[in-house]
């Protein structure tokens, strides 16, 4: 994670909230048709290092409906919740996958006017993350300020 001018957001607290990986939420508002693992609750927490950098090892999550119309789907993302010196300097802000065929219809992904804002919120795949016969690798970039800032949820 960086600040606008490209230093590191150091000691800061990272948590991550998400479906899994058949896109079901542990919610009792979540009631769609799909299984739920006990052993996964979609919710976690790190901090950053001295570089700035966080690492979650997590399922990849899956789509999910959202009955906002007929057949309304979300595209798999995590969500992220970055805290500041305070409560109030907390940022919030949901991050996708790269070549998800849901993106171009989803509302919120499309709710950031500006198509390199809104391709800042899709992550890379990272050959250096990922685990050999074990897990593939994502970057998710947080750049809390200035021209190249994360969009965030207001």
């Amino acid at each position: 994670m960086l600040d606008e001018s490209g230093r590191p957001v150091r000691n800061t607290l990272v948590e991550v909230w998400q479906a899994n990986s058949s896109g079901r939420y542990v919610n009792a508002n979540d009631q769609h048709d799909a299984p739920l693992d006990p052993n996964f609750l979609g919710e976690g927490r790190t901090m950053t290092d001295d570089e700035g950098r966080y690492r979650v090892l997590t399922v990849k999550p899956g789509p999910y409906p959202w009955r906002n119309h007929y057949n309304a789907w979300r595209p798999a993302h995590i969500h992220f919740s970055l805290f500041g010196n305070a409560y109030t300097t907390r940022l919030v802000t949901q991050m996708y996958f790269p070549c998800d065929p849901l993106l171009p219809f989803d509302p919120i992904f499309n709710s950031t006017a500006d198509v390199n804002a809104r391709n800042r919120l899709i992550s890379c795949f990272d050959w250096e993350t990922a685990m050999s016969e074990y897990a593939t690798g994502y970057r998710f970039d947080i750049v809390l300020r200035g021209q190249l800032a994360t969009p965030w949820e207001k």
